[in-house]
């Protein structure tokens, strides 16, 4: 990166935010989180060991039936010392998949596509409740940017440590935390369709973080598709529009 970043200050800054998150939102909760391996939540759950402990960070895996690359998620929870559950969501798809095909007739393969992750966000909530938790959100800048997640799947949690940072700043501060090269380096996959974040955007992290912190992309027609999923995709990141009832 060309732009100055400080990873060893902005990784503290984020540890003392969690810590202050935590006294002031939940004093003696646990932080609780879905583990896929990739850089994002392992690099959120080594964070959280460092501002809480390891003792107060659970994550949770959630296969949708056999997940080829599972035992980078039970590599990283081992790594850090965490505790963590296997909760299993095929069930649970296949019934609500079968639910609706049964009631609606065709669905959508977008519906498909964005089921896991709901359903994962409930499993990882339902932990949370349980564990006395506060789940954490795993998003990153450059994912939020241009709508690469699934509103009320991913999208959410209770507190976010990496949503203003690019992917090569997290994968910076992973580094400062000595996170393993497998944890920080790891391809990003969507976990929906089987493709790659990159082939799924048609462009690379490295062209969009470049264009988000200096304005420069020199392939004008990929400019054009991160502005155009930037501006279809704002409404991810606003409050649901109400009604403002004002009373005579």
């Amino acid at each position: 990166m060309s732009y100055n970043f400080n990873a060893k200050k902005v990784t503290q800054d984020i540890v003392e935010w969690i810590r202050d998150f935590f006294e002031n939102n939940g004093k003696g909760c646990n932080a609780v989180l879905g583990i896929s391996g990739g850089k994002d939540s392992s690099v959120c759950a080594a964070l959280c060991v460092e501002a809480l402990g390891k003792d107060r960070v659970i994550g949770v895996l959630m296969p949708n039936g056999v997940q080829g690359d599972i035992d980078v998620a039970r590599d990283l929870c081992r790594h850090l010392g965490i505790r963590s559950f296997e909760v299993n969501i095929k069930d649970s798809f296949d019934g609500m998949i079968n639910q609706l095909k049964a009631s609606v007739g065709e669905i959508s393969h977008q519906t498909e596509c964005n089921l896991p992750p709901r359903l994962r966000m409930a499993a990882v909530y339902a932990v949370s409740q349980s564990l006395n938790g506060r789940v954490v959100n795993t998003c990153n800048l450059s994912e939020d940017w241009v709508g690469y997640s699934t509103r009320y799947g991913d999208s959410v949690g209770d507190f976010s440590p990496l949503s203003r940072l690019t992917v090569q700043e997290v994968k910076q501060v992973g580094r400062c935390l000595g996170l393993p090269d497998i944890f920080v380096d790891k391809t990003p996959i969507d976990g929906l369709c089987g493709k790659t974040d990159e082939e799924n955007l048609g462009f690379t992290y490295a062209v969009l973080d470049k264009y988000i912190r200096e304005g420069i992309c020199e392939d004008e027609t990929i400019k054009e598709l991160i502005d155009r999923k930037h501006r279809n995709n704002l409404f991810k990141l606003e409050l649901m529009p109400v009604f403002e009832y004002k009373p005579e």
